[in-house]
């Protein structure tokens, strides 16, 4: 066997790990510190110009957010307060296809959603799904380069996906989700939206909590099949778009009921799984979803480049009474998203109509492409002569305590934290019987595809059979596999 290279940086330096980022302690926050993850990230962030590099092609509309239920005992949040009613836009999107790839490819959805509060802009950056393919950012720009084009064919390649799949166990949930016939929604209305990463609320008390959001669609559930899917891919690759537009433009707005799940605090050192991983979901029989108001689209946009293209989503964008979780791939985005917006539109983004805050902006950022408004004297804090300053008070809560010795390492402190039981649990008790055999027949479709190689499909039915013994033999008999 070839001896294998040594993983470097641009700049010819042993790489410390292909996987893991380095952070304090197995579950503690990720280090600013870890130039090898930095550099990944921002490298990955400049590698198109100009569609998005990943969730190109999408549309959205705006809507607006009434919270009917009180849960200022878990947040001081103004926008989740009762009876407040929040201006916003949702930008559905597919994740790995081109800007003028069909809307019905099996794919997971981008759920983007961007608040214009009274305290700045608020974005919610999730998907369909509740999970996703890998907990740690270190792997995401790779798990995104085996979705996409070949270096040599320019070709999409189904090998390169079992490739990484299969080496890479934490993706056995949302590969599952994807294969499912929920992999090709009906239409972005009939989806559910999840901000799928563990977020922290606290209220004015300075009580802490940790949340996960559910968008509940109104309009229920309505998948294609893959037959389907292909056939509308052939005739209106636009489905997705022209749906949404068509509903609101007829007075038709769909709506999501919006649910949280609460974990008071103390209750995530001792979880029986890690509750910051996101390949995996928080049981509702431990945390039940609690209702809290519903949102509305009900204006489609009047410019689609000025408004959709150019609309700009950062996970970093919190208002007071919401913080980052230790979840890892969360806090890698902290950094990723407003880094690609700052290379793709411009350093003055947030000037853009779409992404420019209804509330007051009094900040010292100056200069720069593209910028039209600069504050005024004086352009540096601390100072004495009138300038904005900072309230620490308005954040008071945020913080919590965390030690740890600077490692790299996935999850491994909790009794549950394997890759297989919740995925195991989907087939068993979640899938009713057609899902099931849709989920073999696209199994088997997708890793029948010209470029899987005789030599990966028994890796396949090995990642299958990892998740149920009848799951894997039914893909073995579907590839031909012997035992199958």
């Amino acid at each position: 066997m070839t001896e294998r290279p040594v993983t470097t940086t641009d700049a010819g330096i042993p790489a410390p790990s292909d996987e893991f980022s380095q952070s304090i302690g197995p579950n503690g926050p990720l280090l600013l510190q870890d130039h090898y993850l930095i550099q990944k990230m921002a490298q990955f962030n400049r590698e198109r110009v100009p569609e998005r590099v990943v969730h190109a092609k999408g549309g959205g509309a705006y809507g607006v957010l009434e919270i009917t239920e009180d849960v200022g005992q878990f947040t001081k949040a103004g926008l989740f307060q009762k009876g407040k009613q929040t201006d916003l836009l949702l930008r559905f999107s597919t994740v790995a296809g081109e800007l003028g790839s069909a809307d019905t490819a099996r794919d997971p959805r981008g759920f983007a959603l961007k608040f214009y509060t009274e305290q700045g802009n608020y974005d919610l950056v999730g998907n369909n799904t509740p999970i996703f393919f890998i907990r740690d950012p270190q792997k995401f720009s790779d798990f995104i380069h085996s979705q996409k084009r070949r270096a040599d064919t320019h070709l999409r390649d189904n090998n390169m996906q079992w490739d990484f799949w299969t080496l890479s166990p934490e993706s056995a949930h949302q590969v599952t989700f994807l294969m499912t016939d929920r992999g090709t929604p009906y239409s972005w209305r009939h989806v559910n939206g999840y901000g799928s990463h563990t977020f922290l609320w606290y209220n004015a008390g300075g009580a802490k909590f940790w949340v996960k959001y559910h968008f509940k669609t109104d309009q229920g559930i309505k998948n294609f099949t893959a037959a389907e899917a292909d056939a509308m891919a052939a005739s209106d690759p636009d489905h997705h778009l022209r749906d949404l537009h068509t509903a609101i433009k007829n007075g038709e707005f769909p709506t999501w009921t919006v649910q949280i799940q609460v974990m008071p605090f103390e209750e995530a050192a001792d979880y029986r799984f890690n509750p910051f991983d996101l390949t995996k979901v928080w049981p509702h029989a431990d945390y039940p979803p609690i209702t809290i108001g519903r949102f509305t689209l009900n204006r489609n946009p009047q410019n689609y480049f000025a408004e959709i293209e150019q609309a700009a989503f950062e996970p970093a964008n919190m208002v007071p009474g919401v913080a980052a979780s230790p979840d890892k791939m969360l806090q890698g985005r902290l950094f990723s998203y407003p880094d690609t917006h700052r290379y793709r539109i411009g350093p003055n983004y947030l000037q853009l109509p779409v992404n420019r805050p209804k509330a007051p902006v009094h900040s010292y950022n100056k200069d720069g492409a593209m910028r039209y408004e600069n504050p005024s004297d004086p352009v540096y804090a601390p100072n004495t002569v009138g300038g904005p300053a900072a309230d620490p008070q308005l954040w008071a809560g945020e913080s919590w305590d965390v030690a740890g010795e600077i490692t790299r390492s996935a999850y491994r402190l909790h009794r549950e934290d394997d890759d297989f039981s919740q995925p195991r649990a989907l087939w068993e008790k979640v899938l009713s019987d057609v899902d099931r055999e849709h989920l073999v027949t696209n199994i088997v479709g997708h890793a029948s595809a010209p470029a899987v190689t005789a030599e990966m499909k028994p890796r396949v039915v090995e990642y299958w059979r990892n998740i149920h013994k009848d799951l894997g033999d039914r893909v073995a008999k579907g590839l031909g596999i012997n035992g199958g």
